[in-house]
């Protein structure tokens, strides 16, 4: 038997014994063992009523918070991906879509918007009718660019939080089958014919409405958790051709 263990049985003995012994001395001193038994029943009833309280309010108040405590680590996993990458992906991205302009005009984030604003955002990102146009350079240096980031993006799937954000996983799938489909390619994008193009650009596609859908929730995120986090991202926001570090 562990300390632990041997520890707990023993309070629990105490416990239970001082409890025996306090009955005991009301019998023996008062001489109402009905009263003892009426009161000892009566607590008990008590105690399904109790048990009922904490697995109805205090379990589901500690599982909110440990919920909400995952999320906001999943939510540095999220940050330190566009650190390292997911904000240049996004600028490079932009480069091929013949309509990014309209993009940017519906998702440029301000200081004051609200949860509404961030949603609606967020949605029209996803479902906006993106015109990729597949340069055979940018696709180059789009396939060197993500074979250099590689190995951290592979550290990323290997992190266990990632089970909570089904989406961010999507994400990264999506990132990693558009990868794989340029580095097949790789010294062939010369030969390749228009359909195959038309093919890598579905895969950008998929990346590009992912990855613009979760930049603008996570920056929903540090707005309500992280205002000072909030105004750097909002200054160097890739959607946002306008964006400047500088305060002004």
């Amino acid at each position: 038997m562990k300390r632990k263990d041997a520890w707990l049985w023993l309070l629990s003995a105490i416990l239970v014994g001082a409890s025996l012994t306090t009955y005991a001395v009301h019998v023996i001193v008062f001489r109402d063992l009905r009263n003892v038994l009426f009161y000892t029943i009566m607590d008990i009833g008590f105690l399904f009523l109790n048990v009922l309280l904490v697995l109805l309010l205090i379990e589901r108040l500690l599982a909110q918070r440990e919920k909400r405590a995952r999320l906001d680590k999943l939510n540095m996993v999220i940050g330190t991906f566009f650190s390292e990458a997911g904000l240049e992906l996004l600028k490079r991205f932009s480069a091929f879509a013949a309509n990014a302009s309209e993009l940017e005009g519906r998702v440029r984030i301000a200081p004051h918007w609200g949860r509404k604003d961030f949603s609606r955002a967020a949605d029209s990102a996803r479902i906006f009718a993106y015109e990729i146009l597949p340069d055979r350079e940018k696709l180059a240096d789009l396939g060197g660019f993500l074979s250099a980031k590689r190995a951290f993006l592979v550290s990323l799937l290997e992190n266990p939080s990632l089970l909570e954000h089904e989406s961010f996983t999507d994400l990264l799938w999506a990132v990693f089958h558009l990868a794989e489909e340029i580095s097949f390619r790789n010294n062939l994008f010369g030969e390749l014919p228009e359909s195959d193009l038309q093919h890598l650009a579905g895969d950008l596609k998929r990346a590009y409405s992912q990855m613009t859908g979760i930049w603008i929730d996570h920056v929903r995120h540090l707005k309500e958790s992280y205002p000072f986090l909030f105004s750097l991202a909002a200054r160097i926001n890739p959607l946002n051709p306008d964006a400047s570090i500088i305060v002004r």
